[in-house]
C-alpha cells in the first residue's frame, strides 16, 4: 500500500472510533433522561444500547463523516467532522412535565459530548506526562485529540438554536405552544441549510475553534 494511502487509512481509522462512539452516546443521552424523566420508548424499541449498529444512520453516521474525513486530504479544505445517528425515538406525551422534560433530553446529548470531550482531555493530560510514551500510549493520545474536537463540534453544533438540532428543540420547548408549533415546517429546510453550512466548514471552524483551545488548555 503506498505511503500516501496508507496516511489516509491511519487517519480515518484515527477518527472513526471517537467519530461513532461520540454520535452513538450522544443519542443513548437522549433515551436515557427521557426514560428518567417517565418515557420509555426508546429502551422499548431497543434503542438503550452501546450496540452502534441499532443507531447507524447511512448518511450521518457512514457517508458525511467519510467524505468530510476525505476531504480535507484530497483537496485541502478545513477539518471539519460532522456526522448524526438514527435519531432516538422519544414520546413527549409520556413524559412527566413535558415542556421541562424536554429541554432536559435535548440538552443530554450535547452534554455527554462536552463530558466526553472533558474526559478526553484528561486522559490527553495523562500521556503527555508519560516521558517516553510507546506505541499504545501514542494511539491513545491521537485518539484522544481526535476525540476532544469530534465532540467540541458535536456539542457546539448540536447546540445552535436552530430546529431540528437540540438547541432548536430547547427553544421550541421555551417558547409558547403556538409560535412552536408554526416553526416545525421550518425543520426540514433549516436541516438542508445546516448541512451546506457544515459542508463549507470555515463557519462550523470559528464557532468551535475557541471550545476545542479550552479543552486542549485542560489538556496543557
Amino acid at each position: 500500500m503506498p505511503a500516501s494511502a496508507s496516511a489516509v487509512v491511519a487517519h480515518v481509522a484515527i477518527v472513526a472510533v471517537p467519530v461513532v462512539a461520540a454520535i452513538v452516546l450522544h443519542e443513548v443521552a437522549h433515551g436515557a433522561v427521557a426514560y428518567a424523566c417517565g418515557d420509555p420508548t426508546a429502551a422499548e424499541r431497543g434503542r438503550l444500547t452501546l450496540n452502534p449498529i441499532p443507531h447507524v444512520d447511512p448518511v450521518g453516521t457512514l457517508l458525511l463523516p467519510g467524505i468530510l474525513l476525505l476531504a480535507p486530504l484530497l483537496f485541502g479544505t478545513p477539518t471539519v467532522v460532522f456526522g448524526w445517528a438514527r435519531p432516538v425515538p422519544v414520546n413527549f406525551a409520556r413524559l412527566r412535565r413535558p415542556r421541562r422534560d424536554a429541554v432536559l433530553v435535548a440538552l443530554a446529548g450535547p452534554g455527554t459530548n462536552l463530558a466526553l470531550a472533558t474526559a478526553s482531555a484528561l486522559v490527553l493530560r495523562a500521556v503527555a506526562r508519560i516521558p517516553e510514551p510507546g506505541l499504545i500510549a501514542t494511539v491513545v493520545g491521537m485518539l484522544a485529540i481526535a476525540s476532544v474536537s469530534i465532540n467540541c463540534v458535536l456539542a457546539v453544533f448540536n447546540l445552535l438554536p436552530v430546529p431540528p438540532l437540540d438547541g432548536g428543540r430547547v427553544l421550541m420547548a421555551l417558547l409558547p405552544e403556538r409560535v412552536a408549533r408554526a416553526l416545525v415546517p421550518v425543520e426540514r429546510i433549516a436541516l438542508v441549510v445546516l448541512m451546506l453550512v457544515v459542508m463549507q466548514g470555515h463557519v462550523v471552524s470559528r464557532l468551535v475553534q475557541p471550545v476545542i483551545r479550552l479543552f486542549f488548555r485542560l489538556a496543557a
